[in-house]
């Protein structure tokens, strides 16, 4: 009852203050809040960033959130067997922990793994996600050394009329996805409210025959694995004459994921995010920011129709954020954050609770063609005690659009419950905090019809997490990953093209057997390309996804051979508010996976029916 009132309470204030900002800045350049946590244009980051904006999701037609990101700068998935199955994320070869995830300004993701269930968030409901890049520790504390990812609910418009919006989509493998949802606002506030759901038959989703019962999932169920998903999501606020600014918002996913499995083979999953903000200025050069949250996390698992086991997990979080402006350019930011974590299973851990209280302080100064920016944060861990990370980073602006940029930083990430106390010797008491320091540099510009980006960076890991031929975590020593990235964007003849380019180098420097080696589940090598067109009410384009070789294990003994796909859409908008899609995925048919005998979907066709006025 107590977490039914806590969760309808933060639903009435949110995080998502950011929301309306953003809407005021619409028709100006990209802005975006994640990198610093404060407001700034996307050509004034001094970090790695890509922004995936509604208007690109329509465009590219997207299945799930794994779909839409797979291929940008340093990302990569892992995925157990298709949609809706455990999906884990590498950025910049980072340990799948090792990224932290936002919804609205809320951390979320399970106590017990330290993983974003992304395969579970619906794509319908997002309106932008920013991805940033590098090491973070230094302003959002514990888990950020490989980047931060926040996606941004949908929402509403301020003095925009009633909008209601829907979509619809039928195809492959009994797939059938609906949305609707309701938005608008008035002088001061704003609101969305929306609803989905979505069914698939699914793929069978592990490959394992007849006398390989003890690799992959440890079993042979040659069987269809299906994927039911229901959503909600609610936001809204409300803007003062005077400036204070009251928000909230809420999303909750409610999944049941059919798997092959010898122990379990069926999960009904919650996923819900809740937040609260509340912002005004007590001085004019001085904005305070309260803001609240809790994420839940829970599974429930069954062989068939028995129930088996669960793990629950709940994360509370609040922070007071204070941006004072010191003079024109200059910006210090002061706050402090503090959560707390809890477990519960039917399986007990040795421990179920831990806190963590961090403060921050972040200086940016823009000096005629020179940007500085200095961050450090000192978060005390109730487990791990205290841990000191900080950043540092300088661009400078060339004449025609061109940036040169240098930065450092340091991170860290505490062990989750599951490496510590995962019963039935699967977890690991002694386990220490990983930690990190990277380096890059970056060189981009920014034209009226073309723009591109080159990034290079090394990151070294001490005791980092991984695991043994028992499947045991460990610490091993150290890990070197070096990487660059480089991003092309440009339009010729109405056509619109962007093209990334990946190439990684992680590898195992604990001078024991496995030194030299590769990290597990990150290709070495990814690019992508997206291109589209529209000629009037018609618009058409193709995506091309491509993975080199990977393993599957520390050892290296189980390779994961690169892969291509082919992607191809055509929409066509017979009315201004309606429009239908079509998309052929995996044209060719490829076979290819991103875990050791889990199958990927292969060629698969889809169509949609979509509503979406644009505010008048």
């Amino acid at each position: 009852m107590k977490k039914t009132l806590l969760a309808a309470a933060l639903l009435s204030v949110t995080v998502a203050a950011q929301a309306a900002d953003q809407n005021d800045a619409n028709t100006l350049d990209p802005v975006i809040v994640t990198a610093t946590r404060t407001a700034i244009t996307a050509d004034n980051a001094l970090s790695s960033v890509t922004v995936i904006t509604r208007a690109d999701i329509e465009r590219l037609q997207p299945l799930s959130v794994p779909d839409l990101l797979t291929g940008l700068p340093g990302v990569s998935f892992a995925n157990s067997g298709g949609y809706g199955q455990q999906t884990s994320l590498f950025l910049r070869g980072t340990n799948s922990s090792h990224t932290l995830v936002l919804i609205d300004g809320v951390r979320i993701g399970s106590v017990a793994n330290g993983l974003a269930a992304f395969e579970q968030l619906p794509v319908e409901q997002i309106e932008r996600i920013e991805i940033v890049r590098g090491p973070r520790s230094s302003l959002y504390g514990a888990d950020a050394i490989g980047g931060v990812i926040q996606i941004f609910t949908r929402h509403g418009w301020r003095d925009g009329d009633l909008l209601p919006s829907f979509s619809l989509t039928t195809g492959s493998n009994n797939l059938l996805r609906g949305q609707a949802g309701v938005s608008g606002g008035s002088e001061h506030a704003w609101y969305n409210l929306a609803v989905g759901a979505q069914y698939t038959r699914g793929i069978n989703s592990c490959r394992v025959g007849a006398g390989e019962v003890f690799a992959g999932c440890y079993t042979d169920e040659p069987d269809r694995d299906a994927y039911r998903n229901r959503n909600l999501s609610a936001n809204g606020g409300y803007r003062w004459d005077n400036g204070v600014q009251l928000s909230g918002t809420w999303l909750r996913s409610l999944g049941e994921i059919h798997f092959d499995g010898s122990y379990q083979n069926r999960s009904r999953t919650v996923q819900q995010t809740a937040g609260a903000a509340l912002g005004f200025n007590p001085l004019q050069a001085w904005k305070t920011t309260l803001s609240v949250g809790q994420n839940l996390d829970r599974y429930d698992n069954y062989e068939n129709q028995d129930f088996v086991g669960y793990i629950y997990s709940r994360r509370n979080q609040a922070s007071w954020q204070n941006d004072i402006s010191l003079a024109d350019n200059q910006l210090l930011t002061l706050g402090i954050d503090w959560q707390g974590e809890h477990i519960d299973s039917d399986t007990g851990f040795l421990a179920s609770r831990r806190n963590n209280t961090g403060g921050y302080a972040q200086y940016q100064g823009t000096f005629g063609r020179n940007e500085v920016q200095l961050s450090a944060r000192r978060d005390h861990n109730g487990q791990f005690g205290n841990h000191n990370t900080g950043a540092a980073a300088w661009g400078h602006h060339f004449d025609g659009g061109l940036k040169f940029s240098a930065s450092y930083g340091s991170a860290f990430h505490a062990p989750t419950f599951n490496d510590l106390y995962y019963p039935y010797g699967s977890g690991n008491p002694a386990l220490k905090p990983e930690k990190s320091r990277s380096a890059e540099l970056g060189l981009s510009q920014q034209r009226d019809t073309w723009n591109w980006a080159l990034n290079e960076y090394q990151t070294r890991i001490d005791e980092l997490i991984t695991l043994d031929g028992n499947f045991v975590p460990q610490n091993i020593s150290k890990a070197r990953i070096r990487g660059v990235e480089g991003q092309l964007g440009t339009t010729l003849a109405g056509w619109q093209l962007q093209g990334y380019l990946s190439w990684l180098q992680p590898r195992n420097e604990d001078g024991g057997p496995n030194d030299g080696n590769v990290l597990p589940r990150r290709p070495e090598r990814t690019a992508r390309v997206d291109l589209d067109h529209r000629f009037g009410a018609f618009g058409v384009g193709a995506t091309v996804n491509v993975a080199g070789r990977s393993y599957d294990d520390a050892a290296n003994r189980h390779p994961l051979g690169g892969y291509s796909t082919t992607d191809l859409r055509a929409s066509w908008h017979f009315n201004a508010d309606w429009q239908v899609e079509a998309r052929l995925s995996n044209v060719f048919d490829r076979h290819y996976e991103t875990v050791w005998y889990f199958n990927q979907p292969g060629r698969s066709a889809f169509l949609t029916l979509r509503y979406s006025p644009a505010p008048r």
